[in-house]
């Protein structure tokens, strides 16, 4: 998550857009933007909502874990009461060992397992899955994984998120991507792997970048909002930014985030 800021000093351009891909990616620690980028956070509180979460379960899945970061945070606010079984998955190989490097110390293995592969559990194998922006949520694995009563809560990327700086680079995309990872859709997906809406929550929430080395790193970090993203390659509308941004102020995009709180039936007897 992009930490609260102030707007740094005026830099050369070259430098700013040097320092910003100079940055390493791997991983979710978003700290490096501190001063330099801000994004709010939804109310929910995911990570200390996670937190709560871990304390009342027994054996916890958490999916696509990135870095491990966010679950790092939720295992410490839980304390002792931790679910005794914790099991992560992470599809990305640089992610796989900083997550390693992480959450080894806390006692949770981290499975390499690809994005779009069945998951390498058994049939209700867990009374808590929990996922922090998946790629892809596959429902039909969710449900599978969970326990009779068991619950997904899990923090998605929701529609047209961060479109106003995608577009910057790409131009006007179609409206149909416009409508792509809508919670209602997703909830409807959900439903039909068999999964029971407990609830889903929506926010939409200010972004501003205040330096070109922000966006370069952003945009290196987050590989998917302008797929190919090099400095090369994109450098004139880099450089058009940087101008905005030092004579305009931060240029100001919205995330989108929403909430799921979901559970596998129990069984009718």
């Amino acid at each position: 998550m992009i930490m609260p800021a102030h707007r740094s000093d005026r830099r050369d351009f070259d430098d700013l857009v040097a320092e910003g891909a100079a940055v390493p990616t791997e991983g979710w620690d978003f700290s490096w933007f501190e001063g330099r980028a801000t994004e709010a956070r939804p109310s929910w509180g995911y990570a200390r909502s996670m937190a709560r979460r871990l304390a009342g379960a027994t054996a916890v899945l958490d999916v696509q874990t990135g870095g491990g970061e966010v679950l790092d945070f939720a295992l410490g606010a839980a304390g002792p009461q931790r679910a005794p079984l914790v099991v992560a998955t992470e599809g990305w190989q640089p992610n796989v060992v900083q997550a390693t490097r992480l959450l080894r110390p806390r006692g949770v293995p981290v499975v390499a397992s690809a994005d779009d592969a069945p998951l390498p559990f058994a049939d209700g194998a867990f009374d808590l899955v929990v996922s922090r922006h998946p790629v892809q949520p596959h429902w039909d694995e969710l449900a599978r994984v969970l326990a009779p009563g068991g619950t997904y809560f899990a923090q998605h990327v929701g529609p047209a998120s961060v479109f106003e700086l995608i577009e910057y680079f790409l131009g006007p995309l179609p409206e149909s991507s416009h409508r792509d990872r809508h919670p209602e859709r997703e909830r409807a997906d959900a439903e039909a792997a068999g999964l029971e809406v407990v609830e889903v929550r929506a926010e939409r929430l200010r972004m501003e970048f205040f330096d070109i080395g922000a966006v370069v790193h952003f945009l290196r970090k987050v590989v998917w909002m302008v797929p190919g993203f090099t400095v090369d390659a994109y450098r004139d509308r880099l450089s058009d930014l940087h101008e905005r941004i030092e004579g305009e102020g931060p240029f100001v995009a919205h995330s989108s985030r929403h909430l799921f709180d979901l559970r596998r039936p129990r069984a009718k007897t």
